[in-house]
């Protein structure tokens, strides 16, 4: 695995310039609970200005209110103090003025008149959270040891949701650990069925793993945790932007965009969770945690129905749910079935029993294949509203489960998934015994099927699924092919007027059955779709030539052509929340969320802060785990990354790709090289918006890929004299040169020296 487990024993910085955050903080999380918060000065953290006080049941309005009228007050006597006067001062401006240092100056008033923030209380949640923390902490500090991450940071999910595996942040993280999407994706199956972000168990793994990546890019354990919540490319900005690792210098120095509030007191926050934890009773007196889940694992055989599980293993829907929080809605109102090879949680007391339990299922409850999604294409005029009122759903369950960045922005060709199953019902393995194996049925090709993969998947030759589907070359299908597995005659003839039957796929390929659009009365829809793959740019290139692999992933469009974005994969469930979205209603209501608030109720409010930096940030966010530079340097340059061309950034910069040769001094069809550094114009669009296109690219098209593959480990090759990281990448290890770049971030693919040690990620399907 490659882990220096001594580095767990590295004690945490904990730099005196940090203790006034660190002291704020303690009192966030001790003294003051949901009812009350702090006015504050946003950066020097020693400053309270007063403690707001709500009183209980006031709705979010009122409390806004309150908040807003303190706030304002505040500022108010800074703009007085500012001004220079320090006579006659009311009340309210003597406060204020006390709150600060003799001697600071007027300029200093004024700096902090925008600067002025409100801190919600945490105490009761702490509190609760502390007890809850019971039930896991040992598991987590087996796991953070075993992984060589500080078992100190056994408290993080303090600050992330209060140990509560149900937490959903308005900027769509779930779970005990709070994971984005996208990050998560890396490390768990996340989709409409499983969400193990959900699971605090797989969560803890997961977050172990992010952790570990985060340290063995950074090699400093207080940027790896804050990169947790800023992304391990936003630290590596951060040390070259200030020249240091020092945490404390970059807290106080680093002014990036997305940068803001809850990054740069992601560390003492956790510092600070860290020492009440340890002294808990201290802060709230005795207090009995929850002791440890005693639970057992079993591999669910077949994919059945939560019904037969509860009834198996005699216990309720609600305790079943309680065990297993991975599995969505869409499991527990029956529209999908326990997928197979699921690790199904149970109560210990069930560990003797279970698998004979199991082995009691009957035939004819045991499914071969998951239900059917209905699947809608977009077609032209199409909207996200119009689609909702034909099919009867709404439209913010469509663009929940279809992971939409706007509820007004579909575009023509995208295929949406609906709530619910199609009619196709999977055979039971009774049914099965008793077809005849001939039955016709159709199969999508997904990333990572081959012929022979495909024909021990439904029990045929390789040689007889050729003859079937007419294929003289059995390197030659292609992700969204339709072969057909049983029968005779082409593919599209068993389409059968637009249905096509989910016959015995093997887990692995579960998610790629194809299905019929949903059927309202209008031809135009009735055609068939595939389950959502990954686009060509995101799937592992074939084994080429290092030279040719090197224009291949960098081949420029065509000019003028435009660049099409990858189909968005869905979220796991309607309270998977678009961070787009949830940025901007937060903004437009005066808050940003902050460390230790996973909760939506949170009321914080940051005023320096734009909406276009909360933009960058939240898609910032999603890229956690991605050490890669996106961001425009002051020069207008940026760095070169995987899967970009000249086409790409002509697109998100709205000019010709010739404009950017002439300034570059690049010759015709001359690719970039990734790595490299390119100089950009901004005449018609500002780098920020510029930022956010290129970061939406790089999150959709590495996210379609997580979707199919996922990394379980990592292992260390030490490059010999003649070898090329690029057919190591591509033929050897079968990784995608930018995931191999990711994992490497400071090497350079095209000059590395015998004696290289190189990370290569280990890659598996997905179910």
């Amino acid at each position: 695995m490659g882990v220096a487990v001594g580095a767990a024993a590295q004690q945490l910085p904990r730099p005196a310039g940090l203790e006034p955050a660190v002291r704020f903080w303690t009192r966030v999380y001790t003294e003051i609970d949901t009812n009350a918060g702090f006015i504050h000065d946003a950066r020097e953290l020693s400053v309270v200005y007063r403690t707001v006080r709500f009183d209980d049941g006031a709705s979010r309005a009122t409390r806004g209110r309150q908040m807003r009228t303190a706030r304002d007050e505040v500022q108010a006597a800074l703009r007085t103090l500012a001004s220079g006067q320090r006579d006659n001062l009311t009340a309210r401006e003597r406060e204020v003025l006390s709150a600060w240092p003799q001697g600071t100056s007027s300029a200093q008033f004024e700096a902090a008149s925008s600067r002025v923030r409100f801190q919600l209380g945490q105490a009761n949640r702490y509190r609760a959270g502390y007890l809850r923390s019971g039930r896991w902490k040992p598991f987590i500090r087996n796991v953070l040891r075993d992984r060589g991450v500080p078992e100190e940071l056994v408290a993080l999910p303090h600050v992330e949701s209060s140990f509560d595996p149900t937490a959903y942040s308005r900027a769509g993280a779930a779970g005990m650990w709070q994971f984005i999407r996208s990050t998560g994706l890396r490390y768990m199956r996340i989709d409409h069925i499983v969400d193990e972000r959900r699971d605090p168990y797989l969560a803890t793994v997961a977050a172990a793993r992010l952790l570990r990546d985060n340290y063995d890019v950074l090699q400093n354990w207080a940027l790896a945790i804050t990169a947790y919540n800023h992304g391990q490319a936003g630290m590596r900005n951060a040390v070259r932007r200030t020249g240091t690792d020092r945490i404390e210098v970059i807290v106080r120095e680093y002014n990036g965009r997305a940068f803001g509030f809850a990054s740069r007191n992601f560390y003492a926050a956790f510092l600070a969770a860290s020492d009440v934890d340890a002294n808990a009773e201290t802060y709230f007196g005795p207090l009995t945690p929850l002791p440890e889940d005693a639970s057992v694992v079993v591999e669910v055989p077949d994919f059945l129905t939560v019904s037969t599980l509860a009834t198996t293993f005699d216990i309720t829907h609600r305790e079943l749910r309680d065990w297993n929080p991975a599995l969505t809605d869409a499991v527990w109102t029956g529209d999908k079935f326990v997928p197979r090879g699921f690790g199904l949680r149970l109560p210990s007391n069930l560990a003797d029993a279970s698998q004979a339990l199991l082995a009691s299922v009957p035939a004819s409850q045991r499914y071969t294949a998951q239900r059917p999604d209905i699947l809608h294409r977009v077609q032209r005029g199409d909207t996200l509203s119009g689609i909702a009122d034909r099919y009867r759903v709404s439209q913010a369950s469509l663009a929940a489960l279809n992971n939409l960045r706007s509820r007004h922005f579909i575009r023509e060709g995208q295929v949406l998934r609906l709530p619910g199953n199609s009619a196709a019902a999977p055979v039971t393995l009774a049914q099965r015994d008793g077809v005849p194996t001939g039955t016709a049925s159709v199969y999508v090709v997904r990333a990572g099927d081959s012929i022979d993969r495909i024909a021990r998947m439904f029990g045929v030759s390789p040689s007889a699924l050729q003859a079937r589907n007419g294929i003289v070359d059995a390197d030659r299908i292609y992700v969204g092919q339709e072969l057909r597995v049983g029968g005779s005659g082409p593919a599209s003839q068993a389409a059968g007027g637009g249905r096509v039957a989910a016959v015995e796929p093997s887990p692995a390929s579960e998610a790629a059955v194809a299905v019929a659009v949903a059927a309202p009365p209008v031809q135009a829809e009735a055609q068939v779709v595939a389950a959502v793959e990954p686009p060509a740019a995101a799937v592992p290139e074939p084994p080429v030539a290092p030279d040719a692999a090197a224009a291949q992933s960098q081949a420029p469009p065509a000019e003028g052509e435009p660049v099409p974005l990858p189909v968005q994969p869905p979220y796991a469930s309607a309270a998977d929340q678009s961070a787009v979205e949830a940025i901007v209603a937060v903004v437009a209501d005066g808050g940003v969320a902050a460390p230790g608030t996973a909760a939506e109720d949170g009321l914080e409010e940051t005023l320096a802060e734009s909406l276009e930096a909360n933009v960058l940030a939240s898609v910032q966010a999603e890229m956690a785990a991605d050490p890669s530079d996106y961001l425009v340097r002051e020069d207008q340059t940026i760095e070169v990354q995987a899967l970009e061309t000249l086409g790409h950034y002509a697109d998100w910069l709205g000019i010709r790709t010739q404009r950017l040769r002439d300034i570059n001094g690049m010759p015709f069809r001359q690719a970039v090289m990734i790595g490299r550094q390119l100089k950009l114009d901004f005449s018609q669009v500002s780098p920020e918006v510029f930022e956010q296109r290129r970061l939406e690219y790089q999150r959709q098209t590495q996210e379609a890929f997580f979707l199919a593959n996922q990394v379980t480990d990592t292992l260390e090759h030490v490059v010999r004299s003649g070898e090329s990281l690029w057919v190591l990448a591509l033929r050897r290890y079968q990784v995608p040169v930018w995931l191999l770049r990711q994992y490497n971030p400071d090497l350079d693919l095209d000059r590395v020296m015998p004696g290289t040690v190189v990370k290569f990620p280990r890659l598996r399907p997905i179910a």
